[in-house]
């Protein structure tokens, strides 16, 4: 009777941990959830992907890093016609996070869409959480259409906007322009 009520006690306790990694495991990933489904599984997909595909490597200890604190960063956002990126740093430069609209799982035209743009910066800034990201300046690269999506992004996902700096290159009658296209 004693020995079945002690390994009764001891299977409820391994019940209680397993509970208990199962919700941590849950709380690691509290963004996935808030992205479109469709996006939400290539990602799922596309990390299972990278563990399989890592299995036949040699395993060596792994050098533990030193997760640094940053508070203050800078995001950097590159909106072209065909593409959209973002790129989360420390004031040095160093990256933190960065994503693409190819990496979310946009192809095409798609790539450059607003709508793209706020889910890249929703990505990146997940990435970004473990550094203790709060506050960034925007510098903002290129034309495209996610340009002012993916600053009003940051500012919803938590993310304080300090300054916002256009960082397009213009040329200053530097280099001589292409002859004009012969249709």
């Amino acid at each position: 009777m004693i020995k079945e009520e002690k390994k009764q006690q001891q299977d409820d306790v391994i019940d209680e941990k397993s509970i208990d990694e199962k919700s941590s495991i849950e709380e690691d990933k509290p963004g996935l959830e808030e992205l479109p489904e469709e996006v939400r599984k290539k990602l799922e997909k596309s990390k299972t992907e990278k563990k399989e595909g890592s299995s036949g490597k040699w395993k060596g200890k792994k050098k533990k890093k030193n997760e640094k604190q940053v508070n203050v960063g800078i995001a950097y956002i590159k909106a072209t016609y065909n593409n959209t990126m973002v790129t989360l740093t420390d004031l040095n430069g160093n990256v933190l996070s960065w994503a693409s609209a190819g990496m979310a799982g946009f192809k095409g035209p798609k790539k450059s869409t607003s709508y793209a743009a706020q889910i890249i910066v929703r990505i990146a800034i997940e990435k970004a959480k473990k550094y203790g990201l709060t506050e960034v300046s925007a510098m903002i690269s290129g034309v495209g259409t996610g340009r002012e999506s993916a600053i009003r992004a940051l500012n919803v996902n938590g993310l304080v906007v300090t300054s916002i700096k256009d960082i397009t290159p213009i040329p200053h009658n530097g280099c001589r322009p292409k002859k004009p296209r012969r249709i």
